[in-house]
């Protein structure tokens, strides 16, 4: 059976397509739902196994990117959304998405649903659009990036700048390995200990700023013929890890 994904579409996300192209190329059962018809009950969460944020400028970015979206969704379906996570079931949230994911209080932490990290506007003040080389902790839980060492994906963001409440919450995700990606070389925004993504305790749920869905094919690459040679892992396998988990755990 391919397990069914849940991708959230309306006020802004533009990613939407290219993120159900990925998840049908590795094996699922993808579906565009507006957010509207969760809220009016059109369709149920409970009937999918992944549900995903996909990447885009949700109502604008206007106050904090991702804000307002994270808002509407946590007052209208947090219930929802809870009973999803205490199923074992998997999220990811991708660039504007992983901005609604920490503004929403679901990473670094689902016990709290409280935000303890943010995604802030670049050091450089400005828009950044390229490709960036990362790197992959290997003993991280996340089980969106099981045997990937290296990835090279596209950035596009205004605000992916990583940055920790506190100390203690700094401590706290260092100590439980949920730092899964970080930027190689250059830091293109300044996050704080160049962290491009993160994931929860369980490692169920993943947020990064990289587009993965962009980076499907060699061809995606504006080098390809050259790309293909080094060393690194398409994007999709991100999408492939997803649906395997739930497939061997039948969800």
């Amino acid at each position: 059976m391919k397990p069914k994904v849940l991708i959230l579409e309306g006020f802004g996300i533009n990613c939407e397509k290219e993120t159900e192209r990925a998840f049908f190329l590795a094996g699922a059962k993808p579906e565009r739902v507006h957010l509207t018809q969760l809220i009016k009950k059109e369709k149920k969460l409970k009937d999918y196994q992944i549900l995903v944020f996909p990447g885009g400028f949700s109502f604008g970015d206007d106050i904090s990117a991702g804000k307002i979206l994270a808002l509407k969704i946590k007052y209208n379906l947090k219930e929802e959304i809870l009973k999803f996570i205490e199923k074992g079931k998997l999220i990811i949230g991708i660039c504007n998405g992983f901005q609604v994911l920490v503004k929403m209080g679901i990473l670094p932490s689902t016990k709290e649903f409280s935000q303890k990290v943010t995604l802030a506007l670049n050091d450089s003040g400005k828009f950044i659009d390229k490709w960036v080389s990362l790197r992959i902790n290997k003993n991280s839980p996340c089980v969106w990036t099981k045997n990937i060492e290296r990835l090279y994906l596209p950035i596009r963001h205004s605000q992916g700048k990583f940055v920790f409440k506190d100390e203690k919450v700094k401590r706290e995700i260092l100590k439980k390995n949920q730092i899964v990606l970080q930027y190689e070389g250059k830091n293109p925004n300044g996050s704080q200990l160049k962290v491009a993504g993160i994931c929860d305790e369980t490692g169920r749920i993943l947020g990064l700023m990289p587009h993965p869905e962009a980076f499907l094919i060699y061809q995606n690459h504006p080098k390809w013929w050259q790309f293909r040679e080094k060393k690194y892992f398409l994007g999709w396998y991100i999408f492939k890890n997803g649906v395997k988990f739930v497939k061997k755990e039948i969800i």
